[in-house]
């Protein structure tokens, strides 16, 4: 009894050490726990980003691949449309732009298939710019061999046209000198004056108060170049005074001469001529209302316009 259990006072301490040590503990995992959760979320967080940035750089890489693409598609586009002008607007070709003409062709089906495809590399489209810049080199040269050749047309144009109008003149001047030498010549013309009697027979006279008819006799001469066929004439009676005897009622009319002059014609004639053969003893009578006047009678004879003979008789 005299041993009494004394409970010392330090002993409720000890017993709460642990509980005190574990609660450390417990702090200490959870905050390695927060940290391993920070960093997972910024680790996470930074590879958002960085495949985000990737992803952009992406997109801006297709962009400016899809720009340049279409760039260069604009080019292309520009250069064969001018080359299918150039082509269109010389379908004549020499062998040279034929040559050139191929060859464009070629390298136009190869720009053609990279620049079709949808995901073209850079490579690719690098060797279409490269390309193009070539098929615009040809285009030039193209374009300067067809100027030459234009030159050298125009060159042969005007020689051509020189050719042309020597040949034309000379054609013109053989056709005039066939036309001049197929005009017929009169010869032995003579103006005879008739008088006319009651019994129907003719006296040939000088006196102007007794001439009824005026009365042109004449040959043709023989002509190798004129065509055979019916050939007209017309004869001109001149009288004294230097009027042209004429009467519309017994068919007078007007000529124009080759030199363009404008004549009053007495008579018109028919003949039928045989190409080089002579038409001898022709005669064509004027017979006027009234008295003829006293003098020198003039004939003329024209074919086509030129004068082929002529003749007078005086009546006194």
């Amino acid at each position: 009894m005299s041993q009494v259990n004394q409970i010392n006072p330090q002993e409720p301490l000890k017993n709460n050490t642990p509980q005190k040590n574990n609660s450390i503990i417990y702090w200490v995992v959870i905050l390695i726990l927060l940290a391993g959760c920070i960093y997972l979320f910024m680790s996470k967080n930074q590879m958002a980003q960085q495949n985000a940035t990737e992803m952009q750089q992406k997109k801006q890489s297709f962009d400016s691949l899809s720009t340049e693409q279409a760039s260069l598609k604009a080019d292309f586009d520009a250069a064969s449309v001018r080359i299918d002008q150039l082509v269109s607007e010389n379908t004549r070709l020499d062998s040279a732009l034929q040559n050139s003409k191929d060859e464009m062709s070629k390298l136009q089906g190869k720009i053609r298939s990279i620049l079709n495809k949808r995901n073209a590399t850079q490579s690719e489209l690098a060797q279409a710019k490269e390309m193009i810049a070539n098929l615009n080199d040809k285009s030039k040269e193209y374009e300067a061999r067809i100027a030459e050749l234009e030159k050298q047309n125009a060159i042969l144009t005007g020689e051509n046209k020189v050719l042309t109008h020597e040949r034309d003149s000379t054609v013109t001047e053989n056709i005039a000198i066939k036309q001049l030498a197929s005009v017929l010549h009169a010869s032995n013309i003579r103006l005879e004056a008739k008088k006319l009697k009651k019994n129907g027979k003719e006296k040939e006279t000088s006196r102007a108060r007794k001439a009824d008819v005026l009365r042109v006799t004449f040959d043709i001469d023989e002509n190798r170049i004129a065509e055979s066929g019916t050939k007209l004439l017309h004869l001109r009676i001149i009288a004294p005074d230097g009027s042209t005897l004429n009467s519309a009622a017994n068919g007078s009319g007007m000529i124009t001469t080759a030199k363009g002059d404008h004549l009053s014609y007495t008579l018109s004639k028919s003949i039928s001529l045989t190409q080089n053969q002579k038409v001898a003893g022709l005669t064509a009578d004027w017979n006027q209302n009234g008295d003829y006047a006293k003098g020198v009678y003039k004939i003329e004879i024209y074919h086509d316009g030129y004068n082929i003979g002529g003749g007078e008789v005086t009546l006194k």
